[in-house]
């Protein structure tokens, strides 16, 4: 008589569990690649440079940086954030991207575990953290991020669920771009200058294409409240100086779109309730 013993719930849990730590720590040493990239982009995309040549180098000095110097963090971390050849202080730019980039792959696969739409939101989470710094950074919204983010946006609906999908993604995207713009319009109308920038609308259109439509409604929600309450506060803090200033407000887009893709489903679960 043959004996089939299958392993318990515990067992199980025990084997799946050192996968588990591996697979974590692969995401995170995937999202400190990615970070380091990242800061490529943001370093160079503005300034319309290619991101592939000349290798990283040093701003000051131009040499070029060595490859155990390249290490993300780490070497941030042993130079005490200077050039090896110069001692030009290097930015907390980049150790705090390479970090925040290795922190939000490891919620990805916490949030969505090994599948399609893990994959898809480290892309969209990658776009979207470089464009709220370059926003930041120079007021620039770069089409070599907005435009492909848009196209892999609809691309990735196409993978999960067909062409149907993707043309529903589409249309988001179009009816996003479209929103932005009349809203611009409007604001010319009434002040005679530009308020939002050509920008601010394929960057809604992207977060359209990935997240669809009451998801980026929340997202120009919470960016609109996030830029009001900073402008708010920065107004009452610098009164006396009475000047004006832009705010980068695809940064706030941007950081409301990353925190929609972690908790967005329960917000509008618990506003859609009261429709009930």
């Amino acid at each position: 008589m043959r004996l089939l013993i299958a392993p318990t719930e515990s067992a199980a849990g025990t084997i799946l569990r050192p996968v588990i730590v591996l697979a974590a720590i692969f995401s995170v040493l995937f999202g400190l690649a990615f970070g380091s990239f990242l800061n490529v982009c943001i370093s160079r995309l503005p300034q319309h440079e290619s991101i592939v040549r000349p290798a990283s180098r040093c701003p000051a000095c131009e040499h070029s940086i060595r490859s155990w110097d390249n290490i993300p963090i780490v070497s941030w971390l042993l130079l005490r954030g200077r050039c090896r050849d110069c001692g030009l202080a290097i930015s907390w730019r980049y150790p705090l991207i390479e970090f925040a980039m290795a922190a939000l792959f490891l919620l990805s696969y916490l949030k969505f575990d090994l599948t399609l739409e893990a994959v898809g939101m480290v892309v969209l989470i990658f776009l979207l953290l470089g464009l709220a710094v370059m926003d930041a950074e120079t007021m620039l919204l770069p089409d070599a991020f907005t435009l492909p983010g848009i196209v892999l946006g609809i691309g990735y609906h196409f993978l999960r669920r067909g062409w149907r999908a993707a043309v529903w993604s589409l249309a988001f995207a179009v009816c996003a771009a479209s929103l932005i713009l009349l809203i611009r319009g409007l604001y010319w109308l009434v002040r005679r200058k530009e308020g939002m920038g050509l920008g601010d609308a394929k960057l809604l259109a992207m977060i359209a294409a990935w997240l669809g439509p009451w998801q980026s409604l929340l997202v120009l929600f919470l960016g609109v409240m996030g830029a009001a309450i900073f402008g708010i506060s920065w107004i009452a803090y610098r009164r006396e100086s009475g000047r004006t200033f832009a705010l980068p407000f695809g940064s706030f887009l941007s950081a409301a779109a990353i925190y929609v893709i972690f908790h967005g489903e329960p917000i509008l679960k618990w506003y859609f309730h009261f429709f009930n």
